[in-house]
Parts: C-alpha cells; structure tokens; sequence
C-alpha cells in the first residue's frame, strides 16, 4: 500500500497573490482546482510509484515553455545565482564552464584566479570533483566546485586524450563590469562594458575619469556580446552621457503599474564628448537600452550589426520555500518609441516558432535630431559591419562548439609568442573547413531540423520509405550548400575564429589588447571619430 503524499498544493496558490484579480480571475481559480485534483488522482492511483516533485517541475516548466525563454521557474541554487550575478561577486574556482549532460567543460579560465593557477585551460573536461565522477552525479555536477573561500578540492581532468589531476583554492571571486580600457593612439579611449551588475555604471565612470586625465577627447564604449542585466544600471551608464531628466527607455504592459517612463537622475559626466557605441548581435537588454537611448537622443554614432534584441521585462516575484518565478512583466521601448523586442512569443507561426517582424512591416520613427530609425527588434546601427553579423550558418557553428573545438585544436598545435604576430590565415581557413568535416561538429541549421522533423512525422505515418530518397537528396544538397555558405561568410567566422584563438594564448585582456590594433570595428570607430564632418553628419 502506498504511503499518504503531502501534495505541493501551496506552490499553486501561492500564484494567485503573483497576479492582480483580473476578470479572469474565477478561470484561474478553476483551472487550478481542476489541476490539483487531477494531480491528487494521479499520484493515488498511477500504476507505479511517483515523484511529486519531480511531477510538479515538469509541469511548471512545461506551461512556462509556452509563453517565452525569459519567464522561468528559479529554485533556491537559481535565486542564489541570480544574486550573484548582480553583486559581481562570488566564491569559486574563477573560469566560465559550459555542463553538457555529464560532462563539465573549462571555456575559458580567468587570469590569476584558481583554475588559472592550477594549470586549467579552455577545452580540458572535467571528470571527477573530489570523490564524485561527474558522470555518475544526476544534479549539475557544477554545484560541486562552488564552496568556502580557502577550502580546497580535488579535480580530475581529461585534456587531449590524457587524465591529469590537480588542486584548486577556491577564491573570492570579483566580476568586472568593465574588463578593460585603454588610450588609443590618436587620444581616443576605449571602454569595454561586458556585464550589466550593480558595478556597471561605477566602473564606466571610473573608466572615462581615467581616460579623460590621460588626454582622451573621444571615446568608444565596447558592448558587443554584453548580455544585459540591471535597467537601473542601463539608465545610469546612459546618463554618464546625456543631461539628467532624458527619457532613456519607457515600458508598457497589460498591467497599468508596470507602464514606467525612466528617466536619468543624475548628473551626466560629459555630455560633448565624441562616442561610439558598438554592438553585434550578442548585444541585448540593458545594453540595448544604452545603445538605443545614445542613437535616438543623438549623442554618438552606433557601429556594428543589429543587436539581440531582448526587449522583455523581467521581475522576480517570491514563491514559497525560498524560490522564485522570474516573470515576464512588460516590453523596452526606446526614447523615440521603438520597441527592442525581435521575436514575437505570443503571435506564433503554424511551427509553433516565435515569430520576426518582416523587413517590409518595420515602422519608421524619428530620433531627437529628426533621423529617421526603425523598429523590427534590436538596435539597428548607423553604420553596419559585416564582420560584426551573425548569419544562420555562424550561428549554427557556435551552437554546435565547432569553433570553440577549433579553438582548442589550433591551441595544442601551434606556438604564438605574441598577439600582434597573429593572423588567421586562407591556409589556416581551409584547415578550419577540413575540421568541421572531419569532425562531430553538426552544425545544423534551422531548415535540416525542419525536415528532420518532417522525416520523423512520416516515419510515425510510415511513410518514410517513401520518401527517404527525396531527403537523403535535400540533405545532400544542403550540406553542400552549407560548405559553400563556409566561404560566404568567412569573414564573420575568420572574426569568430580569431577572437577564440587569442583568448587561449593571452586572456581577455589580450583579446581586447588585440582589438584595439587589429579589429575592424575598433579601427572604423576611429575613423569616424577623426572627422568631425562625418561624425556630425551621421547625427544631423
């Protein structure tokens, strides 16, 4: 007989005090009784024993899976973790891993922090944390190299085919807002913001003030692959730049409290200085916010690719036993009135796929200069690069790791003294593409899973015998299509290819070193900021 079951009933209700008693209020309720009965069926009566828990989180994240990415379910690990990032700060072993099922793979350590010192590099996998094997542990594996500042642990390590061991110190770990920054030649300075924590706008600052003693009259803010973070802190690194009382971003929704204008509060630090903002299309959210604000309020020029374009409001709101549900609560709009958001969750295709606004529908607006911008999702930059695109095909190969795999390949067979003497080369190009061949690298795009879906359908109907030669032709013909593709956009991926490379020989801080001598964008920034002209005609 089985034992009686305590049933999570109050994680449901607790819901209810998340939503404000909308006329859909009695649908609610209903459809909660309905679910907390048919969960206490299920449990009583169900063939083999359950797991309520393991039942409860399936169908939390199953129903968040239908609105958007954004909107998740956090347990305790996940509060925790959010808090982290926005303190910038935390105990560790000081190196970005990537867990794949049960495996724990070092993508790149940070200098002179633990995994650093004790001799980790980007690709090594990691195979056992103290007594535990990461193959055997059912929970995230990386849970175990957090611990107490000062205590020690164990790691195994394959690397290249071989085992190794060694011994981490956890350490205080600090996350710099601002990685870098540095004087150009020509008196320009360069900031790199990577992050949006409770730092960002601090470090900027601090940044520009180093700058500005040095002899920068021009500057370049980096937020090319910045991910976002704090709107607090987007407003405020904006208003670094522009007087205090500017609208810098307004957000609307179906609930009347989270319809906020943002203002800057503060008094701006310099409001004349020539700037460059830069993004690509890893740029997203609170860097959005800035790269938006600077282009419909006139006061720099935006150089790169269209960024992400996250334009979702995320707020935290408590449930019970120390979890969270981040919810999704309103959309970013730009000053002029652009909406950020790209993908469209709640209008979906007949696949079910978000879907993207037509370049024909996007809508034109006007910045406080009269320039005409659009919308259509993202900031659109005032002078695009190509080096600074994503297309499907290079999307596809940093999903699949190819270049992060190459990175790795190129690392044990080549010696590089210097970044300055580094340049990936045609030869080095076709090695590349012999790599991608050779190796487990699919890189699959977006229509291979279309038919693969369709093939799996069929194969449900059986009627895939049918058409199984049609497929295997289109497949065929898609991957030489993607081969062709490989030399299309060599440029993006000769860029994509060289940033991974100087990381492992010299750190970030190398790989912005670099930049600001061989970089593309870098190097078109400083020509628009040398001529004034120019520089005032991309804004008039």
């Amino acid at each position: 007989m089985k034992k009686r079951i305590i049933y999570p009933v109050l994680a449901i209700v607790v819901l209810l005090s998340t939503v404000s008693f909308k006329s859909d209020f009695f649908e609610i309720a209903k459809q909660i009784e309905i679910f907390t009965t048919m969960f206490k069926e299920l449990n009583m009566n169900y063939v083999d024993e359950t797991n309520p828990a393991e039942l409860m989180d399936t169908a939390i994240k199953a129903m968040l899976e239908d609105l958007d990415p954004y909107t998740k379910y956090w347990n305790e690990q996940d509060v925790e973790a959010s808090k982290i990032r926005n303190a910038g700060e935390y105990t560790g072993i000081g190196a970005s891993v990537k867990t794949i099922k049960d495996k724990i793979i070092i993508i790149e350590p940070y200098k002179g922090y633990p995994a650093d010192k004790a001799g980790l590099k980007a690709g090594d996998e990691i195979i056992q944390i103290g007594d535990v094997k990461v193959l055997d542990f059912k929970d995230d594996a990386g849970e175990l190299l957090k611990g107490a500042s000062g205590t020690k642990v164990d790691i195994s390590y394959k690397r290249q085919g071989e085992i190794k061991k060694t011994v981490l110190t956890r350490e205080e770990i600090e996350v710099d807002a601002v990685p870098f920054y540095t004087l150009l030649d020509d008196n320009t300075g360069y900031i790199v913001l990577s992050k949006f924590n409770n730092k960002a706008s601090s470090e900027t600052i601090d940044a520009l003030k180093a700058l500005k003693a040095k002899g920068a009259d021009k500057l370049i803010l980096d937020l090319r692959g910045n991910p976002g973070g704090l709107l607090s802190e987007a407003i405020n690194v904006t208003n670094i730049f522009v007087p205090k009382g500017e609208l810098i971003t307004t957000t609307k929704s179906i609930v009347k409290k989270y319809n906020k204008e943002y203002t800057t509060k503060r008094q701006p630090i310099d409001t004349q200085i020539p700037l460059v903002v830069l993004v690509n299309g890893r740029s997203a959210s609170a860097s959005e916010i800035v790269a938006g604000g600077i282009q419909d309020l006139d006061r720099g020029v935006v150089i790169g690719a269209r960024s992400f374009g996250k334009g979702l409001v995320q707020r935290p709101k408590k449930l019970t036993y120390g979890t969270q549900l981040k919810i999704t609560i309103s959309r970013y709009y730009t000053p002029s009135g652009r909406c950020i958001q790209a993908l469209d969750y709640w209008n979906r295709d007949k696949d079910n796929n978000a879907v993207r606004i037509d370049e024909q529908d996007f809508k034109a607006f006007k910045t406080k200069n009269g320039r005409t911008v659009f919308d259509g999702g993202g900031i659109q930059p005032d002078i695009e690069m190509e080096t600074s695109k994503f297309s499907k095909i290079t999307t596809a190969l940093l999903r699949s790791d190819a270049i992060f795999g190459y990175g790795t390949k190129f690392f044990y067979s080549h010696q590089l003294k210097s970044a300055e003497d580094f340049k990936f080369t045609d030869s080095d190009y076709e090695d590349f593409k012999k790599f991608v061949r050779q190796g487990d690298y699919n890189f699959e795009t977006e229509t291979e899973r279309s038919f693969k879906k369709s093939l799996n359908i069929a194969k449900r109907e059986k009627l895939d015998k049918d058409i199984e030669s049609s497929y295997n032709s289109l497949i065929a013909s898609i991957n030489a299509s993607k081969q062709v593709a490989l030399d299309t956009y060599k440029a993006e991926i000769v860029n994509l290819l060289t940033d991974e490379i100087i990381k492992r020989y010299f750190y970030r801080e190398g790989l912005y070193n670099y930049y600001v001598k061989n970089n593309p964008e870098v190097a078109k920034s400083q020509e628009i900021l040398s001529n004034k002209n120019k520089y005032s005609e991309i804004l008039k």
